[in-house]
C-alpha cells in the first residue's frame, strides 16, 4: 500500500508528504530500497537522505541529510541553508521526484522548516502552483520511530523536547501517516509448523 501510494503520487506529479511509522525491523530499509531502485528505474531523481550516518548507509545512495541539504549545525527559528538558486545543488532540487529521509524524528522541526523554505525558494520558478503544498510540491516520505528517537534538545525539559518534535510542524497536518506493524526479522527467524 504504502509503495503503491507514493508511486502514485510520483508518478501523477503530485505534492505529497508521508511518514512510514515503524520500529527496526519492520521492513523500512527494504521499502525504501524498493521504492528508490523503481523510482530511479524510470529515469528519475531520488534524493535518499538519513538523520545519522549509519542509516545513511543502509539507504541505496543515501547520504546525512546534513550533508544532503548543508543544514547547519545551530539552527533556529528562522535558519535558511546555503543553497543558492542556479547552483548545481538548487537545479538537482528542481529536478529531484522525490526525497526519501529515514530517522526523520530525530531532527528538531526547525529543520523540516529550514528544509520547507528553501525548497519552497528553490522550486517557486518550476512549481508555481504549488506554494500552499509542503516542500513546494516536491514528493517527500518520512520514516522513522518516534518511540525510538526525539531530536537532541540539550538542557530542556521534556515539553521543549517533544515541542522540538517534526509532529508540531504545522505542515504535520499534511502529512499521510503509514504504520508499519509487522516485525519482518522476528518472522523470517520464526520456523513455521507443516
Amino acid at each position: 500500500m504504502v509503495f503503491d501510494q507514493v508511486m502514485h503520487s510520483v508518478d501523477s506529479g503530485a505534492g505529497g508528504l508521508y511518514f512510514m511509522y515503524g520500529h527496526g525491523g519492520i521492513g523500512k530499509t527494504f521499502l525504501w530500497s524498493t521504492i528508490i531502485s523503481k523510482v530511479m528505474s524510470k529515469g528519475q531523481i531520488v534524493l535518499a537522505v538519513a538523520s545519522s550516518g549509519i542509516a545513511s548507509l543502509l539507504i541505496e545512495g543515501g547520504r546525512t541529510a546534513h550533508s544532503r541539504f548543508r543544514i547547519p549545525i545551530d539552527i533556529n527559528e528562522s535558519s535558511t541553508y546555503e543553497i543558492k538558486k542556479g547552483t548545481h545543488l538548487a537545479e538537482l532540487i528542481c529536478k529531484t521526484h522525490l526525497v526519501v529521509w529515514d530517522e526523520a524524528p530525530l531532527n528538531h522541526r526547525h529543520i523540516f522548516e529550514a528544509v520547507d523554505r528553501t525548497f519552497r525558494d528553490v522550486r517557486q520558478a518550476i512549481e508555481p502552483n504549488s506554494h500552499t503544498l509542503p516542500f513546494e510540491g516536491l514528493k517527500v516520505l518520512l520514516g522513522g520511530d518516534f518511540r525510538q528517537i526525539f531530536p537532541v534538545v540539550t538542557g530542556e525539559a521534556r515539553e521543549a523536547i517533544v515541542g522540538a518534535s517534526i509532529s508540531k510542524y504545522y505542515i504535520w497536518r499534511e502529512c499521510i501517516i503509514f504504520q508499519l506493524l509487522q516485525n519482518m526479522r522476528i518472522e523470517l527467524d520464526v520456523p513455521r509448523l507443516p
